[in-house]
């Protein structure tokens, strides 16, 4: 039987955790990665987010970006290894600290924006982010792009890895995501989207940009919780998955 884990990215927007855009999306969902104060989020947000999660029971990982809230975190930044790995760690750290005054656990970790893009075809920063994780705890599970580079760099340092594919995303006939500059780099048809995800949990493979296939072999599927209609994509996306008689399970 085919099975995938559903995951997204939340705790960025705290408008839509006071207006409950964000709950309303968690019950399709069996992952959440928290923003933790890179490129968004801070305590409250944090608390709010993983309250949230446990109602659903929900698995909740961390979601480190690089320090640049103006950017949202999705501008390339020039930082040391060193720099990366502080960020990573600090980050990651906050988290941890608010989820255990809950009582909550992380059991996996999402880099974000730019430094996950970055880390897909760079393996210094794909090892910076693995130390930054590292230096905080090395039993947790480390998701990356599914077929890339960085997969195998954070395996060849001791981490458990998760292979991503993303349900609202265009790819390009290299595997990578298309960049967001473009502007049909979204998927915003949550049939298109369910399309893709069933796709992808059943067949291992997609349709790029071009008409292409694409082999992918992931594990974890993400929509993006700050993806204009987002709601009715993971829905949309869920229900495809049930129909097609696939498995919505945490990892």
């Amino acid at each position: 039987m085919n099975r995938i884990d559903l995951n997204c990215d939340m705790g960025e927007l705290p408008e839509a955790i006071a207006d409950g855009t964000q709950e309303s999306l968690m019950k399709w969902l069996t992952s959440v990665n928290i923003a933790c104060g890179g490129h968004a989020g801070d305590a409250q947000t944090m608390e709010a987010t993983i309250r949230q999660a446990r109602k659903f029971r929900l698995a909740i990982g961390a979601h480190p970006g690089y320090p640049d809230r103006a950017n949202f975190g999705r501008l390339e930044l020039k930082l040391s290894s060193r720099q990366i790995s502080d960020a990573v760690f600090e980050q990651v750290n906050a988290l941890n600290e608010v989820a255990t005054r809950l009582g909550a656990n992380i059991v996996h970790v999402k880099p974000h924006g730019a430094l996950y893009n970055q880390a897909v075809r760079n393996s210094e920063i794909a090892s910076a982010v693995a130390d930054g994780v590292a230096r905080w705890k090395r039993d947790v599970v480390l998701v990356g792009l599914a077929d890339s580079p960085m997969l195998e760099v954070f395996r060849a340092t001791g981490f458990s890895v998760a292979a991503e594919a993303f349900a609202d995303r265009v790819y390009e006939a290299n595997g990578t995501l298309r960049s967001r500059k473009f502007d049909d780099a979204l998927i915003r048809d949550p049939a298109l989207a369910g399309k893709q995800a069933v796709k992808i949990a059943t067949q291992n493979k997609l349709t790029a940009f071009g008409g292409s296939e694409v082999a992918v072999h992931a594990q974890t599927l993400c929509i993006h919780g700050d993806t204009p209609g987002a709601a009715r994509i993971v829905e949309g996306v869920a229900a495809a998955l049930k129909e097609a008689g696939v498995t919505v399970a945490a990892l």
